[in-house]
């Protein structure tokens, strides 16, 4: 507490200095701050994002503050990127939200002040709580029925008295914000409650879902599940893709850990097909579900029918050529295949055969880019993976074109970068990442892993082996 008061006493000068540039009447353009301090810094930037667009890049300065200023800023929410983290903010014109965290800690120690920092904690309050009541539910989805039930109803009368608490405290709160306390406060039990017959179903060794009465799922008949300002809030998107899930298990499938069945995906894209009426939601929807089936599975192989189900109820086009791109991209480079040669440059600027690179060795080839990876993670997983499995070697290829420095902490005789010129352009259309495991002949034994899949585990105990 003494160290939020001392962060809020230094931050008294910068909001007095913000409140008189926007005292000028003059101006038309509505003028909204974002800014505060990180400790421990894991990059020199914060990236603020609305929706999926890029706002504003805003860098720290020698003592690790930002602040960044908005012209006109809508109503909402927003998330800023740190190293590998994110976090959600909400965000109304003439704001000046500040705040203050520490990387070690990153999620526990946010905490925001100046004007807009009453929601933002409370939604930072949600969000904590919520993490705890996910490792109760371990405990609760063995519970019958009609128990599970009643622990439910204590927790859902909680939060709902937190949510009016925090109102009448708040009258003057906007509807927009009301919302998103809402869904911050509720929509996390109620995916809770969604996940309960599956996860009960493995608890109790039955591929069927328990006799549920029909007020199971009351709480539905006040739900929407087509409201595209809040598809990439995690709450909300989380409830509505395991609402989606759940029903899909409901048709008969039975219950898996790790892999999803190709009946199951094509399923799914049907049902929501069926339940999702926006055509924005949609499109977001269905591109994820066939993209993250296929890279679950790092088996390479295409689900066709699953395929052709996105080409059929997608219409996004940007969408339906980055999945043909994808297919494409599998079928270039098949198992059992000879891997085709192409050159990739080291960061002394040579230029290398990838024949001559894993010449005699068990390899898989990683290509990335930082759309969908960051280092830290890459490094972190290549080090796990290299003392898994010492037997193969680990060949990280960026997909960027340009020189730039290596990943830290990760071996850097095996890091690389192709360039336009590339023949391994002629497989990576798509720019999605990919893992290539070649064995010591150079014949491909899967040509399209996920790197951060489990599933790719057994494919590199086996090639390991040979």
């Amino acid at each position: 507490m003494m160290k939020k008061i001392i962060y809020f006493l230094h931050l008294l000068l910068l909001m007095a200095l913000l409140a008189l540039m926007g005292c000028d009447s003059s101006k038309k353009e509505t003028l909204t701050y974002f800014g505060g301090k990180i400790i421990n810094p894991k990059s020199k930037y914060v990236v603020l994002f609305s929706l999926d667009k890029v706002i504003d890049t805003l860098y720290l300065d020698t003592e690790n503050k930002f602040l960044g200023k908005l012209k006109n800023a809508n109503e909402g929410l927003y998330y800023f990127f740190h190293g590998d983290e994110n976090q959600y903010i909400y965000l109304e014109p003439k704001d000046s939200l500040m705040l203050r965290l520490n990387t070690w800690d990153f999620d526990e120690s946010l905490v925001f002040a100046g004007e807009g920092a009453e929601r933002n904690n409370i939604l930072i309050d949600c969000f904590l709580e919520d993490e705890k009541e996910r490792k109760a539910f371990y405990d609760f989805n063995r519970l019958e029925p009609k128990t599970f039930k009643k622990k439910v109803a204590y927790l859902e009368k909680q939060k709902l008295g937190t949510y009016n608490d925090y109102l009448e405290s708040h009258p003057n709160e906007t509807e927009g914000f009301k919302e998103i306390l809402k869904v911050a406060l509720m929509y996390p039990l109620y995916e809770q409650i969604e996940k309960y017959p599956i996860i009960y179903a493995k608890h109790s060794d039955s591929e069927h879902f328990p006799k549920l009465d029909k007020s199971f799922f009351n709480y539905r008949n006040h739900v929407n599940i087509n409201k595209d300002s809040l598809m990439y809030y995690p709450p909300y998107f989380g409830y509505v893709r395991t609402y989606l899930y759940n029903e899909t298990y409901a048709l008969g499938h039975p219950s898996v850990k790790s892999k999803y069945s190709s009946k199951f995906t094509s399923d799914l894209l049907t049902i929501i097909d069926k339940n999702i009426t926006s055509e924005l939601s949609k499109n977001v929807l269905l591109k994820q579900t066939v993209i993250s089936h296929f890279y679950n599975k790092s088996s390479c192989e295409i689900n066709e029918e699953a395929f052709d189900k996105f080409f059929e109820f997608s219409t996004n086009k940007k969408d339906k050529n980055q999945i043909q791109q994808i297919i494409n991209d599998s079928k270039a480079v098949k198992k059992n295949n000879i891997l085709p040669d192409f050159n990739v440059i080291d960061f002394a600027n040579i230029e290398i055969p990838i024949s001559k690179i894993i010449k005699g060795k068990n390899a898989l080839l990683f290509f990335w880019n930082e759309e969908y990876y960051t280092e830290n993670y890459i490094a972190s997983r290549i080090n796990y993976l290299s003392k898994a499995y010492p037997t193969v070697s680990f060949i990280q290829i960026k997909m960027d074109g340009v020189k730039t420095k290596g990943i830290e902490n990760s071996d850097l005789k095996n890091q690389y970068y192709i360039n336009g010129k590339s023949e391994a352009n002629t497989f990576l259309t798509s720019k999605m990442p990919r893992c290539i495991l070649v064995n010591k002949d150079r014949k491909v034994t899967n040509g399209y892993a996920s790197f951060s899949s489990f599933n790719i585990n057994p494919y590199l105990k086996a090639l390991s082996e040979n």
